[in-house]
């Protein structure tokens, strides 16, 4: 059983003002030539939202309630937050790590599937920070995967049912619901988990179908679609978009649609703008109505979720208890549906390494800057 002495929460990353914006965007894009105009037109996006992204503070927020959490389920832990593209960066916060003494830490990183760049990237990342802070930098074992535990799919599907509840009651009971996730480039998602690959649409199928289940009784028609391409039109990504579909659904009859970004953690600027502005304005130019789940990071559930797999990770996960543990309980291991519980450890060559592309051109349950389909965005996971 493994000891820990700190927990770690590792993101994406946000400006926090107009003048971050540009750094942070050249942060996100460095290395990819992406042409300035178009860092600009992506720096529009942000300023239209004051020049903060939602996402920092939303990290805040999460790590109040998983504080309280951890108090109440008996976990005593120091709790740090590293950014993978803007403050607190994760390399200084490993450095701080380091000269606290922590010398083993578990850490939660806001993503839930596999993918180079929603998993594995994120590994690297750390593996970075651990360098760059020396011989005596902690040992960090990143959380599993949760795209299938409860504290995901039922905040969600609380969401959804909240946002089907806004619809024109004429319409309600015909509304279609259209899970959302990242696009990232074909190759990618093939290379996606371990040996065998394509997991990451696998796992954002089974997420999808979970939550349609339980929302208004699974029987509504759903589908999945795809945002935020950031890569070269001459690279396939998966598709369909979620702007095209919506076109598709109308030409098939649909009259209402509630958006879910199944692929996301937060609310953060893509979904904001991808979905808020850009999906909601294609949907009412096509007479459909629109209504957008929240996602569930600001849940209640969603913080103890995290608590219970930093609990799942200290007991290993081979036995069961009551729904509701007491400090010094085995933690029972949590997955619903018919792909079981994903491994602790991503095995050697998970998620093909480097293939499939420049993991920064995407990202699954990205938290990047937004992009239209067939353009250079600043971002993603």
């Amino acid at each position: 059983m493994p000891a820990y002495d700190a927990f770690l929460l590792v993101s994406f990353g946000g400006p926090e003002g107009p003048a971050d914006v540009m750094p942070f965007l050249e942060n996100v894009t460095r290395g990819r030539a992406v042409p300035a105009a178009r860092l600009a037109t992506v720096a529009e996006h942000y300023y239209a939202f004051g020049g903060v992204s939602p996402i920092n503070q939303q990290c805040r927020d999460l790590l109040t309630a998983v504080r309280a959490d951890f108090a109440a389920s008996g976990l005593s832990l120091p709790l740090y937050w590293g950014n993978r593209n803007w403050e607190p960066y994760l390399t200084g916060v490993v450095r701080t790590m380091t000269e606290d003494g922590v010398r083993r830490a578990v850490a939660f990183v806001t993503s839930a599937y596999s993918s180079y760049s929603s998993c594995r990237q994120y590994l690297d990342d750390i593996e970075r920070a651990r360098s760059a802070a020396g011989p005596g930098a902690p040992q960090i074992d990143k959380i599993r995967r949760y795209f299938n535990h409860p504290g995901f799919i039922e905040p969600f599907a609380q969401n959804a049912r909240a946002a089907l509840a806004t619809l024109p009651a004429e319409v309600r009971a015909d509304a279609h619901l259209v899970f959302t996730a990242h696009s990232i480039p074909v190759a990618m998602a093939d290379a996606s988990g371990p040996a065998g690959g394509h997991r990451y649409v696998a796992e954002l199928t089974e997420a999808a179908r979970l939550i349609a289940e339980r929302t208004g009784d699974g029987r509504h028609p759903w589908s999945l679609a795809y945002q935020s391409r950031s890569g070269s039109p001459s690279v396939p990504w998966l598709e369909p978009d979620v702007s095209d579909h919506l076109g598709e659904l109308a030409k098939a009859g649909a009259t209402a649609v509630v958006v879910i970004p199944v692929g996301f953690v937060s609310d953060h600027m893509e979904v904001r703008h991808d979905l808020d502005i850009e999906a909601a304005q294609t949907a009412g130019s096509l007479g459909l109505a629109f209504a957008r789940a929240p996602t569930p990071a600001t849940s209640p559930r969603f913080a103890s979720m995290i608590a219970e797999l930093v609990r799942e990770r200290l007991n290993q996960p081979d036995s069961t208890v009551s729904d509701n543990p007491k400090p010094g309980d085995v933690v029972r291991v949590a997955a619903l549906g018919g792909m079981g519980v994903p491994t602790q450890d991503c095995p050697a060559g998970c998620c093909g390494g480097s293939q499939g592309g420049r993991p920064s051109q995407g990202g699954s349950g990205g938290m990047g800057p937004p992009g239209r389909k067939g353009q250079h965005s600043g971002g993603s996971r």
